[in-house]
C-alpha cells in the first residue's frame, strides 16, 4: 500500500563516534549525482562555474583528490550505474542501455563483496536499474527517474509518498540511516541525487538565484557539424529539440499558468500540490511575461533558451552542493571524517550547450568526462591533482582495495589506488580507453558508436552507418574538426584501430 508522509525539519544530532569497530577499515560514502557537468563545478575553472559556484563539492577536492581524466564507459544512466556496481563494461555485466529489461542483480557486485566481507551497505536515492536492488542491508530507492517534488521511495516492505524536493529529502534519509546504522560495523554508503536530471527543476528557494545572471555562450552553440555525420542527426539540440514547457518552464503568453508542451506532466507539474503549483508559476512569470512582450530574432530566441536552460540546471546544482555540505558537516562533526572516504561523482557528463546540445550518450568530451572528487584523511594528501586516464569500472576494484579486500580476476576495471595516494601516474598506468553507446534507435538518436581515446587522440566508429571519426584533442579539444581520412594522419589511424582492436579484445566484446 502507498503511503503518504510529510518529513518536516528535522534535528540530527552528530554525536562523536569514536569506536566504531575494532579493525578501522575504512568507511565509504559515495556521492553521485545524475548529468552533473565538470563546467558546472567550480573546482574545474570552467567560466559557467565561476557564476554558479559550488563551494561544498570544492571542498572535497581541496580536502583530498580532484580527477582530471575521469571517463565513463557508456554515457548513460543505467549502465553507467551497472558498471559501477560491477567493475564491469556494459557488454559484460549486461546492462547495455536504459531500454534493457532490467539489471541482473544475482551476479557479482561491489555491495555483495563488501558486505560479505563485513560491511554494513546502504543505497539512499536515485537506482535507475528496474529490478531491486541486492547486496544492500538497506535500501531507500526512488521510482524509475523520481520526481523532484513530493516524490514516491521505495524499501523492501513499502512505496511511500514523502512531501518535499528530492535533494533535501535524500540528505535528510541518508543523515538518519548514518545515525542508526550498526556503529559496531564499517560502512559502505551510496548516495545518488536524482538532480540535476532533465528537466531541471531547482527546489522552490531557488527558482529565482541564477533570475539575473547570464552565463557565458560557447563559442560552438551554433554548431553546423560539419564532417559529423551522428552529430548532425542527433535530437538533444537545445533551441531546437527542447521540450518548451517541460524543460524550459515556459507558458501559453502573458500571465499564463498553463505551460508550452509538455508530454510528461504526471512527472512534473501534476507533482506540485494547488500552492507550489501557484508559487512556480508566479516565480517565473516575469521572465515568461518578458519574453513575449520583446520583440526576438530566431538567433535571439535560440540565445534566450540556452540561459532559461542554464539557469534552472545550475540552480538545481546548488541544492546538491548544499546537500554535499551538510554530510561533510556531519562527518565533521560526528568524528567519521577521520575514517571515511567520501567521493564525489556524476554518473556522466553533461552538455551545457556545446555543439548547441543538452543530455550526453556521445563519446565527444563533455558526455564522456565523469566529474570526481575523493578525500581521505591519512592517506589522501589535500589538492592532489590526479591525471591518469581513470573510468568508472576503476571504481569497484579502487574501493576495494581500501578496505584491504582482494579485487575479483573478473573485474575489468583497475585499482586507482596507488595514483590517488601517490599524487603521480605510474608508469604501467594505462594508456588509452574504451567506449562503447548502444542506445540507439532510442531518445535523442545518438548513433551506436565505440570508440578508443590516447591522452591526445580520440578514434569513434559509428558502426551501423560505418563512419569513422577522428579528433586532435590537443589542437582541437571542442571536437569541431573531424580529421579522419585526411593525408598525414594515416599513421595516427592505423595506430588507433590497432589499440582499439586490443581493447576489444581485453575486454573481450562479442562478435567484434
Amino acid at each position: 500500500m502507498k503511503k503518504n508522509l510529510f518529513i518536516g525539519a528535522l534535528t540530527l544530532t552528530a554525536a562523536p563516534i569514536f569506536a566504531q569497530q575494532a579493525v578501522q577499515r575504512p568507511n565509504i560514502i559515495f556521492i553521485m549525482s545524475d548529468d552533473h557537468a565538470s563546467q558546472a563545478i567550480s573546482a574545474y575553472g570552467h567560466p559557467l562555474s565561476k557564476l554558479a559556484p559550488t563551494p561544498n563539492i570544492d571542498r572535497i577536492a581541496k580536502n583530498g583528490a580532484q580527477f582530471w581524466n575521469n571517463y565513463c564507459a557508456n554515457s548513460l544512466s543505467g549502465p553507467s550505474r551497472a558498471s559501477i556496481l560491477t567493475g564491469k563494461h556494459s557488454h559484460k555485466n549486461g546492462y547495455l542501455a536504459n531500454w534493457n529489461k532490467e539489471f541482473d542483480g544475482s551476479q557479482q557486485t561491489l555491495p555483495k563483496i563488501l558486505q560479505e566481507n563485513g560491511y554494513e551497505t546502504a543505497i539512499i536515492g536515485k537506482w535507475h536499474l528496474i529490478s531491486e536492488p541486492t547486496g544492500f542491508d538497506h535500501w531507500m530507492i526512488l521510482d524509475g527517474q523520481g520526481d523532484y517534488n513530493n516524490p514516491d521511495f521505495i524499501t523492501d516492505n513499502d512505496t511511500v509518498q514523502y512531501f518535499g524536493y528530492v535533494t533535501d529529502l535524500i540528505t535528510t534519509f541518508t543523515k538518519q540511516w548514518l545515525q542508526t546504522r550498526d556503529r559496531d560495523r564499517p560502512f559502505f554508503l551510496m548516495m545518488h541525487h536524482k538532480a540535476p536530471h532533465r528537466n531541471w527543476v531547482p527546489a522552490e528557494r531557488h527558482y529565482n538565484l541564477y533570475e539575473e545572471t547570464e552565463f557565458p555562450v560557447p563559442e560552438n552553440y551554433f554548431d553546423e557539424y560539419e564532417g559529423r555525420f551522428a552529430a548532425k542527426n542527433q535530437e538533444m539540440n537545445i533551441y531546437r529539440d527542447m521540450y518548451e514547457g517541460h524543460d524550459l518552464k515556459m507558458v501559453t503568453g502573458i500571465d499564463s499558468d498553463t505551460l508550452l508542451f509538455d508530454p510528461w506532466p504526471d512527472a512534473f507539474i501534476n507533482t506540485l500540490t494547488p500552492y507550489e503549483k501557484k508559487r512556480f508559476f508566479e516565480a517565473y512569470r516575469s521572465r515568461n511575461n518578458d519574453y513575449y512582450n520583446t520583440d526576438l530574432t530566431e538567433k535571439e530566441i535560440a540565445l534566450w533558451k540556452l540561459q532559461r536552460y542554464l539557469q534552472d540546471y545550475l540552480a538545481t546544482i546548488k541544492s546538491v552542493d548544499e546537500s554535499v555540505g551538510q554530510i561533510l558537516d556531519f562527518l565533521e562533526q560526528s568524528g567519521l571524517d577521520e575514517n571515511t572516504i567520501v567521493i564525489y561523482t556524476s554518473d556522466q557528463g553533461f552538455y551545457t550547450g556545446e555543439h548547441g546540445w543538452f543530455d550526453k550518450r556521445f563519446m565527444y568530451e563533455e558526455s564522456f568526462q565523469m566529474p570526481m572528487v575523493m578525500q581521505f584523511k591519512g592517506e589522501i594528501k589535500p589538492g592532489t591533482q590526479v591525471h591518469g586516464l581513470t573510468q568508472n569500472i576503476d571504481f569497484a576494484p579502487t574501493f576495494l582495495d581500501f578496505c584491504g579486500i582482494k579485487i575479483p580476476e573478473d573485474m575489468q576495471g583497475e585499482s586507482f589506488r596507488e595514483m590517488v595516494v601517490s599524487g603521480s601516474t605510474p608508469e604501467d598506468w594505462r594508456q588509452s580507453l574504451y567506449y562503447h553507446y548502444y542506445e540507439y534507435p532510442g531518445i535523442h538518436s545518438v548513433r551506436a558508436h565505440y570508440g578508443v581515446k590516447t591522452d591526445r587522440y580520440k578514434l569513434i566508429y559509428f558502426y551501423d552507418e560505418d563512419i569513422w571519426e577522428l579528433f586532435d584533442l590537443e589542437n582541437d579539444p571542442t571536437e569541431m574538426k573531424n580529421i579522419f581520412g585526411e593525408e598525414g594522419k594515416e599513421n595516427i589511424t592505423e595506430e588507433l584501430k590497432k589499440e582499439l582492436s586490443r581493447l576489444q579484445k581485453l575486454y573481450e566484446v562479442p562478435g567484434i
